[in-house]
């Protein structure tokens, strides 16, 4: 087709998406959407405290967080899991969500009971040894859903006895990890006003929970709060836009901060030793139309260090001034402790979705490199000593009638992160799943209206269209950012990685089959067909002497459509769990 939106306009189209979703969402509920447990549940383990959170992943048998740890490796101590024994794994068991939508969540484990998640806010308490469900919880949604590119959740948070969820019309909500019994529901921020929440929370402690928002597709000034885990009440909010009178307001034209955009809606990383809190920034609102924003518009595109006591920001590094790409700056962040010119630095590293591999310090926000880790790239030439990239003058958008530009990487990355890569410390190297798909992207006019879709332009995908669209699983090291290996799938990968301490790197592909590849040489070692393509974050652990990887099957979403995935290969829900024999 011409472009994904069609000539009926994109915001006709994401509005009728979402009328959809919250369609197919009543039709599912029934007669029921809570079953709670009153039986015994695991081995006796109590609540999980703020020492659990900060030392996790503590033994083999948990998995406290999204990103496995506060500083979001997705690194597992798993020894077992070995080039030499992962292409053994066999399912376990298999567990059907009942729903549509791509099925992105990383499921959590604790006193063995696994907790995970699906498209529509549904939430689950399985024994992590057979699939058993223990409770359920389906969140009923309102008629009006504001989400811009699928029902998608990522998976929950644990603190306490809390298991917390974001929700797609923006509420955030606790439940008993034991009984499945609702503590808590509060709204983050009208939903009608274009907001969403579809990340994890991070348990920054036992009483302390952060979460972000989407919202930058609909011009809502986005933020980043942080909730009592007990109550519900909001401890704090940052806003990622400033406000008048408040520094960086200058970097916005006129009035056009109070519809910027800046999302928060990927996972930040937490380093409980200075308790700061570090977050990515989205895409500033137009998407495609810059021209009622003039100016960097901070802080959109920005990896953002947060003090985690009161929300104030210590500082900031921008990586796409002015964006008029949708680079969405929300791909997930390492902290990791590297060589820099042969002195040791606290860093925080990430792949940008605007193709560029980033290394920062960690401490004081200072830029120390990047480089490309995608094939293509041509909307800027490369960045100077500060960081700030030279952009090409005729790789930005420009009205239809002036023609096509295409733009590399195109507007889904690069990595993006709705897909979190992992890091193996002990090898220093970062596991990084990459879209390979540019766009022509149009400019167009810009309306704000609140609730609707504010882009100010369309795009369309001319090698998903001509089956140019590839992906690779890219293996970069953290302290210099040269890649170490690539390994290449025929369409774009849409799948987290699982790094382990045995050696291997755990992800999926569009096309459906489960991976594992040797850490150090990308050498492809497994791969098993699940039925639909893999969109989820893939994670393992051990229980009574057995080690098991789970890895959700189920394609769909936005992205999936606008750079390339098999037309003929069904849309499915599936968690498999599988075991080394």
């Amino acid at each position: 087709m011409a472009t994904i939106w069609g000539r009926m306009g994109a915001t006709a189209l994401v509005v009728a998406t979402g009328l959809a979703f919250a369609a197919a969402t009543r039709a599912q509920e029934g007669s029921s959407s809570h079953w709670t447990n009153s039986a015994s549940v695991g081995t006796g383990l109590g609540p999980v405290d703020t020492a659990a959170l900060a030392a996790t992943p503590r033994n083999n048998a948990e998995w406290l967080h999204y990103g496995g740890n506060h500083a979001g490796w997705r690194h597992s101590p798993i020894a077992s899991l070995t080039p030499e024994t992962v292409g053994s794994l066999q399912v376990a068991w298999a567990f059907q969500t009942g729903t549509t939508g791509q099925l992105e969540a990383n499921p959590l484990v604790y006193d063995g009971v696994m907790y995970t998640t699906s498209a529509y806010n549904r939430l689950f308490a399985l024994d992590a040894e057979t699939g058993a469900v223990i409770w359920r919880y389906d969140y009923s949604q309102p008629d009006d859903l504001r989400i811009c590119c699928g029902p998608a959740n990522r998976g929950v948070a644990i603190a306490g006895d809390a298991i917390i969820m974001g929700t797609l019309d923006a509420h955030i909500v606790a439940l008993h990890r034991k009984t499945g019994e609702l503590l808590w529901d509060t709204e983050i921020a009208p939903h009608a006003d274009g907001f969403s929440a579809t990340s994890a929370p991070l348990a920054l402690g036992a009483d302390r929970v952060a979460i972000g928002v989407g919202g930058g597709e609909y011009g809502a000034r986005c933020f980043v709060d942080v909730y009592d885990t007990k109550t519900g009440e909001r401890v704090w909010r940052l806003y990622t836009i400033p406000a008048a009178g408040e520094p960086g307001v200058e970097t916005w034209s006129g009035n056009s901060w109070e519809t910027g955009g800046a999302p928060t809606w990927g996972l930040g990383a937490y380093e409980p030793e200075t308790d700061i809190l570090y977050w990515p920034t989205g895409n500033p609102a137009p998407d495609w139309n810059g021209d009622l924003r003039k100016g960097d518009n901070l802080y959109s595109d920005s990896i953002l260090a947060i003090d985690a006591t009161n929300g104030a920001l210590k500082w900031h590094f921008q990586a796409t001034p002015h964006d008029v790409w949708d680079y969405d700056g929300n791909s997930e962040i390492w902290l990791v402790d590297i060589e820099h010119e042969g002195e040791p630095r606290k860093a925080l590293v990430q792949a940008n979705r605007n193709g560029f591999f980033y290394i920062l310090d960690r401490t004081t926000g200072e830029f120390l490199r990047a480089t490309t880790y995608v094939d293509k790239i041509n909307w800027a030439s490369g960045v100077d000593d500060t960081g700030r990239p030279i952009p090409n003058p005729g790789r930005v958008p420009v009205p239809k009638s002036e023609g096509n530009v295409l733009i590399c990487p195109g507007i889904a990355g690069g990595n993006n992160a709705a897909y979190a890569g992992s890091v193996n410390p002990d090898l220093g190297l970062a596991y990084v799943p990459s879209i390979e798909s540019c766009h022509y992207i149009e400019k167009g006019e810009s309306v704000f209206v609140k609730g609707v879709p504010f882009f100010g332009g369309w795009f369309s995908s001319p090698e998903r269209d001509s089956g140019e669209a590839y992906g690779n699983i890219v293996a970069i090291d953290v302290n210099t950012g040269e890649r170490r290996w690539t390994h290449r799938e025929k369409l774009p990968v849409m799948a987290g990685t699982l790094s382990t301490a045995g050696g291997v790197v755990i992800t999926g592909n569009a096309e459906g089959h489960a991976l594992a590849f040797d850490a150090k040489t990308g050498k492809e070692l497994w791969r098993f067909s699940t039925g639909s393509g893999i969109r989820s974050q893939p994670m393992a652990y051990e229980l009574d002497g057995e080690t098991y990887v789970a890895i959700g099957s189920g394609g769909g979403g936005l992205v999936q459509e606008i750079v390339g995935s098999p037309t003929s290969l069904p849309y499915g829900s599936t968690l498999f769990v599988f075991k080394l024999p």
